[in-house]
């Protein structure tokens, strides 16, 4: 189990991935498969059970373990690994520190939270995942973890904190998790982004930065609601009847990183920017929608442009070489004000610099 725990570690480090000593330590300490005792669902859909060979290789890898499933769309999990390190570097978390988890899934984010030295409250809306991760905590044997089934919008329980961290896609922040933060605090929470949910830091402030790209599954209610920036939902079927406007133009085909970089830009600067599917393409692609979804063009990571219409390849074009124009900046690059829409406080005025 040494190995295993210390080879975990080593994969979560991958691609950069910085974990401080204190981090470290709480992800070698924490027993992840005390967090899924009934098993669960890969990425592909396939089931991996306890008593199966490979469960504990399964759990201790790099990837998400998907735990409850509505039909064949996944509700509720235990996150990347590697992207639960990112956030909660980013969150800064102190020993003796309050902090409000919304989304309890499987508890485990909220023991590794507990490990570090952390008063967690963790919130779901869902009752049977509430009593879960309840369960799971105590078989665990963490203390200083409060979990409660209650609307993540409204932040459940009365209470102040020092840190904010989401674990569930939302269209925006919600005012009562600011009003609940002390001076000083900090939100992490991923945030809808042109078909994306782009990891967010934000303060008291009002002002956000960008932490890394993420996907996330979506929560319902109001924090999920549409508003008038919001993004098209990405088109339920592959989009078709594109032509070649543009042959790739920049010599190099771009990683997925850096093509993330460019997506978000996109959708910075553009609102119908999302994503889709093309045939014969394995890779979603960053694209523009027409006005009522008719018409569409998408731009390739070697900076060809496929369209079905004159008007989405001029934006998808205009949009790409922007990107170009400024150096390429990265996603972490940019910042925005939070401002009111509808229940939400969501992001506004996008730009790149301090």
């Amino acid at each position: 189990m040494e190995d295993a725990r210390r080879h975990y570690l080593d994969l979560i480090r991958h691609d950069g991935v910085r974990l401080s000593p204190a981090l470290a330590r709480a992800f070698a300490a924490v027993a992840r498969e005390v967090f899924v005792p009934d098993g669960f669902h890969r990425r592909d859909g396939s089931r991996v059970l306890p008593a199966d060979p490979e469960f504990l290789r399964s759990v201790y890898s790099n990837d998400v373990l998907v735990t409850k499933l509505n039909g064949r769309q996944p509700i509720s999990s235990s996150s990347q690994p590697s992207l639960m390190a990112i956030m909660l570097e980013a969150l800064d978390v102190r020993p003796g520190q309050r902090v409000l988890e919304i989304g309890a899934g499987t508890g485990y984010n909220a023991a590794l939270l507990a490990t570090l030295g952390a008063d967690v409250t963790t919130v779901d809306v869902q009752g049977d995942v509430a009593d879960r991760a309840r369960a799971a905590l105590a078989r665990a044997g963490i203390t200083g973890v409060r979990v409660e089934a209650a609307d993540g919008y409204t932040g459940g329980p009365d209470g102040e904190y020092d840190r904010i961290i989401v674990t569930v896609g939302v269209a925006g922040i919600s005012p009562f998790w600011t009003e609940r933060l002390l001076p000083g605090g900090r939100i992490v929470a991923p945030v809808e982004h042109a078909g994306m949910h782009p990891v967010l830091a934000a303060g008291v402030s009002g002002e956000a930065s960008v932490v890394c790209p993420a996907g996330f599954m979506s929560a319902a209610g109001p924090l999920a609601a549409r508003h008038e920036g919001s993004h098209p939902q990405p088109p339920a079927g592959p989009l078709t009847g594109l032509e070649e406007v543009s042959r790739p133009r920049w010599g190099v085909s771009l990683e997925a990183l850096a093509y993330r970089d460019l997506w978000f830009a996109a959708g910075a600067w553009h609102r119908r920017v999302t994503y889709a599917s093309v045939p014969g393409r394995e890779q979603s692609l960053l694209a523009v929608l027409g006005d009522g979804d008719r018409h569409a063009a998408v731009v390739l990571p070697d900076g060809g442009v496929l369209a079905s219409s004159d008007r989405c390849a001029a934006v998808a074009l205009a949009l790409a070489d922007r990107w170009w124009s400024l150096g390429r900046p990265p996603m972490s690059a940019w910042r925005a004000t939070l401002a009111q829409a509808g229940p939400l406080l969501v992001p506004r005025d996008w730009r790149i610099g301090p």
